[in-house]
């Protein structure tokens, strides 16, 4: 590594960290401490703000940033469509942030790369679907986004099905948010459930009349939300037997509940993995006479019984 590019990860390293010896950053870059020395005195020469705590190590001053020395179109084109995801499914203040930051962007990108950039992204276009439209959410989103941050309990009313009933029941919680997740165009919460003292998940779409309390709590120190994946208690096996024209189409849609999928003389054969059978029976009468269900028992006997109620209302 020349010294140039040493100079510069060394501005990188002291961004990440906050605050490092001479004899780290010389373990890092494999070089001695003298030369660590030399290159932290040329740095400060240059302008860059370094401070030394004679005996702890250096530090950059606090909200010194360096800018990005240059983007390719593929990388400004993947920043910029991290914004529309921003802009399309966060809060009015990210939304308010990612604009600002395209500008930003647009500014410091050299003509040839923003041109490039623009062509590429011409042809490229993010819809995440469920768009932040609704104000109301755009807000609750906000004020989980803050219980996040502050590690402060939240109260809510949450409707979920009713248990052996076809209808919906509201329950009122009090839970410890640990983050927020997106799967398959819906906001999810993780939160240890102070009614169910465990760690469930909130779809926001079902929570209402969200308050921020007083109460704070501590996240446990071996909760990661990068690598976090909720136990797989999916247990039971339901098969659907689909007419053959309908295959692509149930392919197509790759529903969280499929496991297997199978083209057969009948039709196409999809082995789905629930916890309840009843999870999946609207969706699966949601494809008409096209799709049959072949087991489990019951719920052949409760899909029978759901279009008989549905006669009756015809």
């Amino acid at each position: 590594m020349n010294k140039t590019d040493r100079q510069l990860a060394i501005i990188l390293e002291l961004q990440r960290m906050t605050l490092l010896r001479a004899e780290d950053l010389a373990a890092t870059f494999e070089t001695s401490v003298r030369t660590i020395y030399r290159d932290i005195g040329a740095l400060c020469e240059a302008g860059v703000p370094i401070i030394g705590a004679p005996g702890q190590g250096y530090c950059l001053v606090e909200g010194y940033f360096l800018p990005p020395v240059s983007f390719t179109a593929e990388e400004a084109v993947t920043l910029l469509l991290g914004m529309d995801f921003i802009e399309q499914q966060f809060d009015a203040a990210y939304r308010s942030k990612a604009s600002s930051s395209r500008g930003k962007l647009e500014v410091i990108l050299p003509e040839a790369v923003r041109k490039e950039a623009d062509k590429v992204r011409a042809g490229m276009r993010l819809i995440t679907g469920g768009a932040l439209r609704n104000g109301r959410r755009a807000e609750e989103l906000a004020l989980l986004r803050q219980a996040i941050v502050e590690e402060r309990t939240i109260y809510f009313r949450y409707e979920g099905r009713a248990p052996g009933a076809n209808g919906e029941r509201i329950t009122s919680r009090e839970a410890d948010p640990y983050g927020m997740v997106f799967v398959r165009g819906a906001w999810m919460l993780i939160a240890y459930c102070h009614l169910r003292r465990e760690l469930r998940h909130f779809l926001l779409t079902r929570m209402k009349d969200i308050e921020l309390l007083d109460a704070v709590f501590s996240r446990p120190s071996d909760f990661n939300l990068q690598t976090y994946a909720p136990p797989d208690d999916r247990n039971t096996l339901v098969r659907v037997l689909f007419r053959q024209e309908l295959a692509l189409k149930v392919k197509e849609y790759n529903y969280y509940y499929a496991d297997m999928m199978e083209d057969t003389a009948e039709g196409l054969l999809v082995t789905l993995r629930v916890r309840k059978p009843e999870e999946v029976l609207h969706w699966v009468l949601g494809w008409g006479e096209g799709a049959v269900i072949l087991s489990p028992d019951s719920l052949r006997i409760r899909a029978r019984e759901e279009i008989e109620s549905m006669l009756k209302r015809y």
